[in-house]
């Protein structure tokens, strides 16, 4: 059977692949995998169905011949490990990418998350201003500390992994602050993964679907 992933029925992110079901439409599509998706809504998220596919009520989930899984990093790599084109071949070079995935979601993304959850729900409080140049400054460590390791290179270790896939998408959280502005070669790298033809195709799977919840015709701009 084909894969079936879930996203939201109403994305947050108005279909602009910053929702996590874009890590896995992107994983599909760069080892060629066709894929369903089940769209489903906030109320649907909480309701018993779902949470016995994710016991945290969130997106997205996995499910194909029996398997079910959550959290968008394990199934980005359950996908790269059943199909050749995220992991390297090279046992070392595999688990090098593996780690960088890992840190993609452990070390890098908690400081942006903090920072862009931050912004939404306290900026009205009394004590944001005081608190942001802290969070910004965690976000700006890690930064320097992963664009020294990248350097002039294409991506993180030899060719397009697994581990790149999930740094960029967490990389792009932090479109419209700036931060990423300050490391030319991140920007680069960033975008040079958003050229692939497989993220294309994942953006704009994940956009119509957006538009289409909306009754928006998906061959116009929004």
């Amino acid at each position: 059977m084909r894969p079936i992933i879930t996203a939201f029925e109403s994305s947050p992110d108005r279909g602009r692949g910053l929702a996590r079901d874009f890590r896995v439409r992107w994983a599909f599509e760069e080892v060629g995998q066709p894929y369903d998706v089940r769209l489903v809504s906030f109320d649907a998220m909480k309701q018993p169905a779902h949470l016995a596919l994710h016991p945290f009520g969130q997106i997205p989930t996995y499910e194909a011949d029996g398997l079910v899984l959550f959290e968008s990093g394990a199934v980005v790599l359950h996908i790269a490990r059943r199909q050749p084109g995220l992991l390297p071949e090279d046992e070392a070079a595999c688990a090098r990418a593996v780690s960088w995935l890992f840190a993609a979601l452990d070390t890098v993304e908690p400081p942006i998350v903090e920072l862009s959850m931050t912004a939404i729900l306290e900026r009205d409080e009394p004590w944001y201003e005081a608190r942001r140049p802290m969070l910004e400054q965690r976000v700006r460590q890690r930064l320097a500390q992963l664009a020294a390791r990248l350097g002039e290179a294409e991506w993180l270790d030899g060719a397009f992994s697994a581990g790149d896939l999930m740094m960029v998408t967490v990389l792009r959280r932090l479109g419209g602050s700036g931060l990423l502005d300050e490391h030319p070669s991140l920007a680069a790298y960033v975008a040079r993964a958003e050229g692939r033809p497989a993220y294309r195709r994942a953006f704009a799977d994940q956009l119509a679907a957006f538009k289409q919840s909306f009754g928006i015709d998906p061959a116009r701009s929004m």
